[in-house]
C-alpha cells in the first residue's frame, strides 16, 4: 500500500478542484445557487427526482400504489443533479438538504412537503394505508430494514462506490474499508433472505422498495462496474429476492420514470399519466 503524505491542517479549507467526478456541485455550504421555479402539473402528488436508487424507491412505490388501485397519481419532474438542478430556489424550498427525491402533496393546504427518501415511502405508506404491515411486531420489522437500509447504503455509494468508481485516484486502504462493509451488508441481507420471502416474511413492503434500489441494482446491475470485485452473484438469496422484485409490473415502470440515460425506450423523463410509458 502506498504511504499518504497528506497531513490534515489546523483548519480545513475548500479545495474546489478536490473532489473527483463530482466535484462541480459539492460544496460546503448549503441553500440556493440561483433562481429557478419548479414547473407544476395538475395532481396533487408533485414529485422531484432522478432515477437513482433513492429515486427510484419513490417512484417505485408510487407505481405499486397505482398498481393495487390506490389514487396516487403524480407528476414526476426531472432534477439532472449533474447540472445543479437541485440548488435551484424552488427544489430548496421543498427540500433544503438539496439531495433527491422530493415532494410536494398539494392535497393539503399549505402544501406538505417531504424529503429523504425513507420519510416519502412512510409518508404515501400511511397517506395511502399499503405497504406496511399491520401486525405491530412486523411492522416493527419493516421499520427496521427500511431504517437499516438507510444507515447501511451511504457506505455503499458515498464509501464504496466513489472511492473505487469517481475518486480521482484509487486508493486501497478506503476501497478495501468500504468493500468489506458491502460484503457484510450482503451477507446480512443473504441470511436473512435464506429463511424469508422478502425481509420481513411473506409480505411485500416499502422496506423491500427501499433496499432493492441500491442493493438489487448492485447484484443485477453491475453499478459502479464491481460485480466481479464484490463477487455479487454469490449472494444467492438477494439474487432471487433482487430478480422476483424486479419482475414485477410496477417496479419495471417506477426503474423508468425520471431516467435520463439508457435507451431511449427505457426513459420516462417526466411522468404525468400511464400514458407516458410507451
Amino acid at each position: 500500500m502506498t504511504e499518504s503524505t497528506y497531513v490534515p491542517p489546523k483548519v480545513w479549507t475548500w479545495d474546489k478542484n478536490n473532489g473527483g467526478r463530482f466535484a462541480n456541485i459539492n460544496r460546503p455550504v448549503s441553500g440556493a445557487t440561483h433562481d429557478k421555479v419548479l414547473p407544476q402539473g395538475e395532481h396533487d402528488l408533485q414529485l422531484h427526482s432522478l432515477a437513482t436508487p433513492n429515486g427510484v424507491k419513490v417512484t417505485v412505490m408510487l407505481e405499486e400504489l397505482l398498481e393495487i388501485g390506490r389514487p396516487a397519481e403524480y407528476d414526476a419532474y426531472l432534477i439532472n443533479i449533474g447540472d445543479g438542478d437541485q440548488f435551484g430556489s424552488g427544489f430548496v424550498e421543498i427540500n433544503p438538504n438539496s439531495k433527491i427525491p422530493a415532494l410536494l402533496d398539494r392535497s393539503t393546504d399549505p402544501g406538505t412537503r417531504v424529503f429523504e427518501s425513507a420519510a416519502i415511502l412512510l409518508y404515501l405508506a400511511e397517506k395511502f394505508d399499503a405497504f406496511v404491515p399491520k401486525d405491530p411486531s412486523v411492522r416493527a420489522e419493516c421499520y427496521s430494514w427500511l431504517m437499516w437500509q438507510m444507515g447501511s447504503a451511504p457506505y455503499l455509494g458515498g464509501g464504496f462506490g466513489h472511492f473505487y468508481a469517481y475518486a480521482p485516484e484509487k486508493w486501497q486502504y478506503p476501497i478495501d474499508r468500504f468493500a468489506m462493509e458491502v460484503k457484510r451488508q450482503l451477507d446480512v441481507l443473504d441470511k436473512t433472505l435464506a429463511e424469508r420471502t422478502f425481509l420481513c416474511g411473506d409480505e411485500y413492503t416499502i422496506a423491500d422498495m427501499a433496499n432493492y434500489a441500491w442493493y438489487g441494482a448492485l447484484v443485477l446491475h453491475n453499478i459502479y462496474d464491481a460485480a466481479e470485485f464484490l463477487q455479487v452473484s454469490s449472494y444467492q438469496n438477494v439474487v432471487r429476492w433482487a430478480t422476483a422484485i424486479e419482475a414485477r409490473p410496477a417496479v419495471s415502470r417506477g426503474r423508468r420514470v425520471n431516467r435520463a440515460w439508457g435507451p431511449e425506450e427505457e426513459r420516462v423523463p417526466e411522468r404525468h399519466s400511464p400514458a407516458d410509458f410507451k
